[in-house]
């Protein structure tokens, strides 16, 4: 008996099942490949170092990765080349809880501490520049946070702040700190939200949250006027735009999966800004995506204690592979 024919007679069944049970990546599947112990392997930290709870990750201008971590056996801000050399770090006992890090156009630091209340901004070395909010007070006027996620920026340097888990508002800044406005209310109408989790801007200065339980993206003009929602991305953890409007996800199905699987079984897409359409997804676990601004790799900060560092690429057995099972209405 020809033992490779009787191999393949076994495994048709199990193909044609697969093609008819896998559920499609939305746009096709993203061809990347993913190193999923970036900044620890190689092991160039202090020693003993590792990461806890990686809650955000985002890159400079010149290549540098900046991770925000909540464990103890690290600094909370830990910096890496991108091959994922250390280079320096700071933080140590500076926060409550690290939540949110983005870099502005002069890479600057900007952290959301959503334990003390609080936003900060460094410069690239770690030299606190300006800090807003009341250590360990939690209220909603135009001098406190409760609870900050995101920032994200606009091109004359105000800036946008997601408060966040206690207050459900945008708050507007000025790239001095000083408080142009807000908007927001908790609910589920235009305009109101239920954890705006996530906070980007394009390049026409329309500003997009993820009102993460209400499972939708809202759409807003730059002070704050409704334009439109997007309902079908489930519950987004965080959104990234980069200077050409390319737009990054990484997202549940929906709040109940989010909460639930603690940031697992979670989906990175790629959007298209004008409409919403999904162009491609893959899966990752995640709390925080970047594209890296002197390269086409993508970050993850995930609460697993992980960053994934994704980039293109496919190997070619697997590329066959997934030919083979690829949903017939899926395409590469």
């Amino acid at each position: 008996m020809d033992l490779r024919k009787l191999a393949l007679a076994a495994a048709i069944p199990a193909l044609m099942f697969a093609q008819q049970t896998w559920y499609p990546h939305e746009g096709g599947l993203l061809k990347y490949r993913v190193q999923i112990r970036f900044g620890e392997e190689p092991d160039t930290m202090p020693d003993g170092w590792k990461f806890g709870r990686v809650s955000a990750v985002a890159t400079d201008s010149q290549g540098l990765v900046y991770v925000f971590q909540r464990g103890p056996k690290a600094d909370p801000i830990v910096v890496f080349d991108a091959k994922g050399k250390y280079v320096r770090s700071w933080g140590k006992g500076m926060f409550g809880n690290p939540h949110g890090l983005r870099l502005d156009r002069d890479d600057n630091v900007w952290i959301t501490d959503n334990g003390d209340h609080q936003v900060m901004k460094f410069n690239r070395t770690g030299e606190l520049l300006l800090k807003l909010g009341v250590k360990g007070k939690a209220a909603t006027d135009d001098k406190t946070f409760n609870r900050p996620t995101d920032i994200a920026f606009a091109a004359n340097g105000d800036v946008y702040i997601s408060d966040g888990y206690g207050n459900s508002r945008v708050v507007k800044i000025n790239k001095d700190g000083k408080y142009l406005l807000t908007w927001g209310k908790r609910g589920t109408g235009p305009g109101e939200f239920n954890i705006p989790h996530s906070v980007a801007t394009d390049s026409r200065g329309n500003v997009y949250v993820s009102d993460r339980e209400n499972n939708r993206i809202q759409i807003f003009d730059g002070n704050g006027k409704f334009l439109r929602q997007w309902n079908h991305l489930g519950a987004t953890q965080n959104i990234f735009i980069t200077p050409k409007d390319e737009m990054w996800i990484i997202t549940h199905r929906d709040n109940i999966e989010n909460i639930t699987y603690d940031t697992l079984a979670g989906r990175i897409m790629k959007i298209d800004i004008g409409n919403g359409k999904i162009l491609g997804a893959m899966e990752s676990p995640g709390h925080w995506i970047t594209a890296a601004k002197s390269s086409t790799d993508l970050y993850i900060g995930s609460l697993t204690g992980n960053v994934f560092r994704w980039y293109p690429g496919w190997m070619a057995g697997a590329a066959g592979a997934e030919e083979g099972l690829r949903p017939n209405n899926a395409k590469p």
